[in-house]
């Protein structure tokens, strides 16, 4: 566009010169070998521009045949050059689609047309078909002499984590990675790979500058900065915690201060500073991390933050935090624990059977089991609420990759992943009791055996089962009397075991829910 301007000025100011020179007549008288030349101004000026423009086309069609040589040379190499990449680029797509034979053949014509030294994208093509042959070995090769070339070297570092990883060697592989974070910390999987190496080993010093240098490089949002910041801390505290308790406070404070609603971090800053005789603002912590989310060793940390305390003072401890997140499972457990501790048994079992009705849960039978064994000391009503407990949902517990801890760790034990333990219920127990006998397909059952007589099935039984209050004896009489006079269409074919005599079974309102069978998955 520039140019087009350009050539119209041009054109428009000669056309302004002429009409100016045509407006102004004159004569223009040339002497030359004896000769004397007159002729206009406006012949004389066109004369002179016709000379100028044959001298430059002169020049112009001296110079190209003079750059012949060159030009055509040029041509061709350009054309060869062209159908070079066109070769490569056909190669790489068919490197992504998986066809190992054409990826091979268009290197080779890439190789022939274009030099691997001005196209290093050649000895990339050329490992990925290597790859898609099966020829690990010579991937290896090509991705190490990579390493030579500055312009590839992260390339062949890559390369080398990968197929390293593909073997399982988990120390060549964070070796790579390591040496790839070095040159460039924003590349992710080597700055991953590398944090992994730096936890496992437990240099968080190491893992928190590797952290930072993610987020000055933008790698990783603050947010997710600051939670890795956290978590890191946190283990460092927990590692320092024996051998230098001032420098894991600090660390500890600071990833409260990151992450104030990460109960881990709270719990081992408070537990620092009610060492260090800092009630206050242990309390303070803790009380800001319960309110984000509730959580058992914050209770306990919380109700036991002085050791010299009566038992009624950490009841008090437990309402204070239940004021703080009302209606809350958690809440109510801590209140029954230091109420059973107080043997205040009535709050204690009102608080356990308001966290059952909230969250149906393991640990909240076995609480309820605790105070009535402490309360009334009835065996009976214990093991039905220990067998309650078995089959309710289990606790919330630290799980990470299938694992289940009771207490955090920063790295999973299965995959190095830093921050990988969730506070969860563990997804262990599979399978419902399936209620309905159309969802069953009933197995074929062969014919009953006679029916005994009545009289006779009650002298049997009594021979068997031990002596028992005669309302037992009595109900279970009627039980076998019915199992054994029934129409005799189908028999279980295995009879329950007897009870103890302290045992009462299951509850009513238990029974009522359940059908006469019922298949049991685990």
């Amino acid at each position: 566009m520039i140019r087009i301007l350009i050539f119209l000025a041009v054109v428009f100011g000669l056309g302004l010169g002429f009409a100016w020179l045509a407006d102004r007549p004159g004569e223009m008288i040339v002497t030359f070998n004896g000769y004397q030349y007159q002729v206009t101004l406006m012949v004389a000026a066109v004369v002179i521009v016709a000379v100028v423009a044959a001298v430059m086309i002169i020049w112009w069609l001296i110079k190209a045949l003079w750059n012949s040589p060159y030009t055509i040379s040029r041509y061709f190499r350009v054309r060869r050059r062209d159908r070079g990449y066109q070769a490569l680029s056909t190669g790489m797509i068919a490197a992504g689609a998986g066809d190992g034979a054409l990826a091979r053949k268009k290197t080779k014509e890439a190789a022939k047309l274009i030099n691997s030294d001005q196209e290093p994208l050649i000895n990339l093509l050329d490992a990925q078909a290597s790859l898609l042959e099966g020829d690990h070995e010579g991937a290896r090769e090509k991705f190490e002499l990579m390493l030579d070339d500055p312009e590839m070297r992260l390339l062949g570092l890559r390369g080398l984590y990968l197929e390293a990883e593909r073997l399982g060697d988990r120390n060549a592989a964070r070796h790579y990675a390591g040496r790839a974070a070095a040159v460039a910390p924003q590349l992710a999987w080597a700055a991953e790979s590398t944090l992994e190496e730096l936890t496992e080993r437990g240099d968080w010093d190491g893992a928190l500058k590797l952290v930072e240098a993610q987020k000055s490089t933008r790698q990783i949002e603050r947010d997710a900065a600051n939670r890795r910041r956290a978590v890191l801390l946190t283990a460092k505290a927990q590692a320092l915690v024996d051998s230098d308790p001032n420098a894991a406070r600090t660390a500890a404070v600071e990833a409260n201060k990151l992450a104030p609603d990460f109960a881990p971090a709270a719990v081992v800053a408070a537990d620092l500073l009610f060492k260090q005789n800092d009630v206050r603002k242990g309390s303070k912590i803790l009380e800001t991390a319960w309110r984000a989310e509730p959580h058992p060793d914050i209770a306990e940390l919380y109700t036991h933050a002085r050791p010299g305390d009566a038992v009624l003072d950490r009841l008090n401890r437990a309402k204070k935090l239940q004021e703080m997140k009302k209606n809350h499972a958690e809440s109510s457990m801590a209140v029954a624990r230091a109420a059973l501790d107080a043997q205040d048994f009535a709050t204690a079992r009102r608080e356990a059977e308001a966290a059952i009705r909230m969250d149906r849960r393991e640990g909240a039978y076995l609480l309820l089991a605790d105070i009535e064994e402490a309360e009334t000391g009835n065996q009976g009503k214990v093991r039905q609420l220990l067998s309650k407990a078995v089959r309710a949902p289990r606790d919330p517990a630290w799980v990470a990759d299938g694992v289940v801890s009771e207490r955090w760790a920063p790295v999973s034990p299965v995959t190095g992943k830093l921050d990988a333990f969730t506070w969860r219920a563990p997804m262990e127990r599979l399978g419902q009791l399936i209620e309905s006998d159309a969802d069953v397909a009933r197995p074929a059952i062969p014919a009953a055996p006679p029916a005994v007589p009545a009289e006779k099935a009650i002298g049997i039984v009594s021979d068997v089962l031990p002596a028992k209050p005669v309302a037992e004896q009595s109900n279970g009489m009627e039980k076998e009397i019915a199992a054994a006079s029934g129409d005799g269409a189908a028999v279980e074919q295995a009879s329950e075991p007897p009870r103890l005599p302290d045992d009462p079974g299951v509850a009513p309102e238990d029974e009522a829910e359940k059908s006469p069978r019922r298949f049991r998955l685990f």
